[in-house]
């Protein structure tokens, strides 16, 4: 159990650091969000994390589906109309 203390102007609180790891908070920015019935701390999913195990894994589950003729294709300027 915490407490809220005081920090110069504002409140804190100090996390165990059992509870730091189990959440993967440490290093990491955090944000929070107001429930009915409390507050929840989590940390900032960053921008594309994860992005290229996720689009290995739409990959996999759709190899079929996808033409990938092109991926191999050269990169051209020179459009023709």
């Amino acid at each position: 159990m915490t407490a809220l203390r005081t920090i110069g102007n504002s409140k804190g609180i100090l996390i165990p650091k059992a509870l730091v790891q189990q959440a993967d908070l440490e290093g990491r920015e955090l944000e929070f969000e107001l429930h009915e019935n409390g507050l929840l701390i989590k940390p900032v999913k960053a921008p594309r994390a994860n992005w290229a195990q996720e689009i290995e894994a739409e990959l996999q589950a759709h190899k079929h589906d996808i033409d990938v003729e092109w991926l191999d294709s050269d990169l051209v300027d020179d459009w023709e109309e």
